[in-house]
């Protein structure tokens, strides 16, 4: 029983955010008159002389206790004496632990922010100083038009812009105080919720006693938010691992991002890309984890709930590890210009451009011009050329009207540059980009 009852082993890690909101809780109480002034001050000087001795690694937590709160309880009694009984009145653990769970994910969400910031400004840094580098554009990962690399990163900002923005939305929804909601019904004490709500940084008090100790679903928001992010690293991850291998080679890592094989010293694997990769699949299994914990769970508090930490706990570590692995590895690489344009140069990646020149300068339906196009492209591919690379001759076999002009759309240049549109790869659209999101993220 002890074994499975116990969860010291994980919540120590609420240690700060026990003291922080046992400190705002005996302020309250004194103020109400719940307890004396001197009480209170021994203590709030009691729990900075743990909240001391657990950062210096003196503190030894005691399994036989269950868990931080009363680990922290018990030592106070211990120092204090009859004080640290009265720091208990008018609360549970059900509501203790609840404010503390918030307050340690409305932590990680801002510690995570502020690393997908730097991200997103090394993304943009990177994309501005690439604004103009062509590379192939892919669907179902074949090549299909020129874009520019900046342009490519720039995608991964708007990604992590949209992450960032479901962390910001969740820390608005979970920012109510439970303390004071004690173990379900709320509490018979003249105790003022608002004073220690405002005293910990939350917007308001939850307003229900029962769903402000049942409620995980900040844990679970949490969770689904970290999960859409590792999804958009685990993308990127793959694109990087994609682009350092042999038969792309558009970028290198050097040795501080990859590792070598065990038996082939000509290797260099890019290992902490595939690890944050993988990492997204804790991300996720924490999710799904913690939503089938709460699924059958009736109002109020059971304790099915202590499972809930351990799964955030451990997400939120795979993030942060994941992000600055990520945010090192593009500091770190090193884009092969010239292999990427002739990458993109190939496998007639301005058709595209070509059937936009029969629709906007003959006038064709684009229907027809697709068709023609694709005449032109099985033409040169007969001849083991490139499109822009056809005599005009041929060219007109397909559609008579096609002129000298037609060479001009063919380069992956023009291509490139043609997407001037708002949205599109073009390399001042890029530039232009880049320097707004370096500004914002200043």
């Amino acid at each position: 029983m002890q074994a499975i009852n116990a969860s010291i082993g994980f919540d120590y890690r609420l240690w700060r955010e026990d003291i922080q909101g046992s400190l705002a809780h005996a302020s309250m109480l004194a103020s109400q008159g719940i307890i004396s002034q001197s009480d209170e001050a021994a203590i709030s000087a009691g729990l900075t002389e743990i909240g001391d001795a657990i950062a210096a690694g003196t503190f030894t937590f005691d399994p036989a206790l269950e868990d931080i709160h009363t680990n922290i309880e018990a030592w106070l009694v211990g120092r204090i004496g009859e004080a640290g009984r009265r720091l208990h009145t008018a609360r549970s653990r059900n509501d203790q632990v609840a404010t503390d769970f918030k307050l340690w994910v409305r932590n990680a969400i801002d510690a995570t922010d502020i690393q997908l910031r730097d991200l997103m400004r090394a993304l943009a840094d990177r994309a501005a100083e690439h604004a103009g580098a062509i590379m192939p554009g892919f669907t179902h990962l074949q090549t299909a038009q020129p874009v520019t690399f900046g342009h490519h990163l720039l995608a991964y900002v708007e990604m992590l812009a949209r992450d960032r923005s479901r962390l910001a939305d969740c820390r608005h929804r979970l920012n109510q105080s439970p303390l004071g909601a004690a173990a379900l019904a709320g509490t018979t004490f003249p105790i003022d919720r608002s004073m220690t709500a405002q005293a910990l940084g939350f917007d308001r008090p939850t307003a229900n006693s029962l769903d402000s100790v049942s409620d995980r679903d900040f844990a679970i928001e949490f969770l689904s938010a970290l999960s859409i992010m590792a999804m958009h690293l685990s993308r990127f991850a793959e694109e990087i691992i994609i682009w350092v291998s042999a038969p792309y080679r558009f970028i290198r890592l050097s040795d501080a991002f990859t590792t070598g094989s065990s038996i082939m010293p000509q290797k260099r694997n890019p290992d902490a890309a595939e690890l944050a990769r993988a990492k997204t699949g804790r991300i996720f299994g924490a999710l799904v984890s913690l939503l089938t914990v709460m699924k059958g769970l009736p109002l109020a508090y059971a304790k099915d709930m202590q499972e809930d930490k351990e799964a955030v706990f451990n997400a939120a570590d795979a993030a942060e590890l994941s992000i600055a692995a990520m945010t090192g590895m593009v500091r770190d690489m090193q884009a092969d210009e010239v292999r990427m344009r002739d990458a993109a140069g190939a496998d007639y990646a301005t058709a595209t451009d070509l059937a936009d020149y029969l629709v906007r300068d003959l006038g064709l339906p684009f229907r027809t011009a697709h068709h023609v196009t694709g005449r032109l492209v099985a033409a040169a591919e007969a001849r083991g050329i490139d499109l822009a690379d056809l005599p005009l001759a041929v060219m007109q076999e397909a559609e008579p009207r096609i002129t000298q002009a037609v060479f001009a759309t063919l380069s992956i240049e023009a291509s490139v540059a043609a997407r001037s549109a708002y949205g599109g790869t073009a390399p001042a659209n890029v530039a232009r980009e880049a320097a707004q999101w370096q500004e914002s993220l200043r």
